[in-house]
């Protein structure tokens, strides 16, 4: 099978993501991988490839590793959710795209969800596909994994990693009409081996367990569909009712079935879902009589401490040229991360 070209772009970070463009539509659609991903070797399954160019057959679909994960950049350490947005808008500004839809899946869906809080301008719409808010349990939210079931899929995910035994396990939570088949298990195993390290996907799902993004979906002002399968055996169809009620304007469409994975079971069916959303959000353009009234920043104050003895002790030609130094240390670290210079005083900065 073809595998489209594989090129490169690089976070403001300096990280390299690996991405693909698929089909030639009239508006973008960004493919937010979870952490099992290879853009080259999931080709290989006959499935994937299949509901991929069904995707593509109505939009230019982006695919891309995200950082730690398959062809992509492994960072030091496990870099934080909002850290690793910045992948989503590297390829979006790699291929040229002002605004494009997402589609997210399972718990690393997350990523999907807090683009689009933070960057409303850039998404067009937001397709949620079994995206749980919440790793842990909570009184008010019974969904999530207790602490000992959340430390037995970590420590699972690094003993047992891509042992098939394991991956058959998983397998009948994540896509049970299709568990016992051997090749569908041996594709797993290898797929798995060429995502990432035992260590490493231990630390991504350590990373999804402790995410809380319920206080993000009411921020969500951007056209948003959440589909979910009646007997998903992973994550509860009651997350997805949930995350529906909490994201205003959101519609919400139950689809039969009982896997997980979006691409097995009747594929199909989810396709058509998100080419009618999508292509009606790109027609109607609300987004040209609207602009967003709110966005998600990190507001940044920043104060030498203890300026005014050091400016005593140094002078202030000396003094003078710390603030210099110090200025342009956090501008170049704004610009870096594309922050935005509010306002200065004194030592002080205000930015976001």
């Amino acid at each position: 099978m073809d595998v489209p070209a594989i090129r490169y772009t690089r976070t403001t970070d300096g990280l390299n993501i690996a991405y693909q463009v698929v089909g030639e539509g009239p508006f973008d659609l960004v493919f937010v991988p979870q952490v099992i991903s290879n853009v080259q070797i999931f080709w290989e399954n006959p499935r994937w490839a299949d509901f991929m160019r069904e995707l593509a057959s109505f939009s230019r679909l982006l695919l891309f590793d995200r950082r730690g994960v398959g062809l992509s950049d492994r960072p030091s350490g496990v870099p934080p959710l909002e850290q690793r947005m910045d992948d989503v808008r590297a390829v979006l500004d790699a291929v040229g795209s002002e605004r494009a839809a997402l589609f997210g899946t399972g718990p690393d869906g997350a990523l999907a969800v807090l683009f689009a809080a933070t960057y409303p301008e850039r998404v067009t719409a937001l397709v949620l596909f079994a995206v749980p808010p919440r790793g842990m349990w909570a009184p008010d939210y019974s969904w999530g994994l207790r602490e000992d079931e959340a430390r037995r899929l970590v420590e699972e995910a690094e003993r047992h990693f891509a042992e098939p035994d394991y991956i058959a396990r998983l397998a009948q939570r994540m896509y049970p009409t299709i568990a016992t088949d051997e090749e569908v298990i041996a594709w797993a195993v290898d797929t798995t081996r060429l995502s990432a390290t035992p260590g490493a996907l231990a630390a991504l799902r350590q990373m999804n367990v402790e995410i809380d993004i319920r206080g993000l979906l009411p921020t969500i002002r951007v056209p948003t569909l959440i589909l979910h399968r009646n007997g998903d055996r992973y994550v509860p169809v009651d997350v997805s009712r949930f995350v529906a009620q909490q994201i205003p304007g959101a519609l919400y469409q139950e689809l039969d079935g009982i896997d997980h994975i979006p691409w097995v079971g009747d594929a199909g069916a989810v396709v058509v879902a998100v080419h009618e959303f999508v292509e009606r959000i790109w027609r109607e353009r609300p987004w040209e009589e609207n602009e967003p009234d709110r966005v998600l920043a990190t507001v940044l104050f920043t104060d030498i401490v203890g300026s005014t003895e050091k400016a005593m002790t140094l002078g202030n030609a000396r003094w003078s040229e710390v603030l210099r130094e110090h200025h342009s240390r956090v501008r170049g670290q704004l610009a870096r991360f594309r922050g935005r210079e509010i306002d200065t005083a004194g030592d002080g900065f205000f930015a976001s």
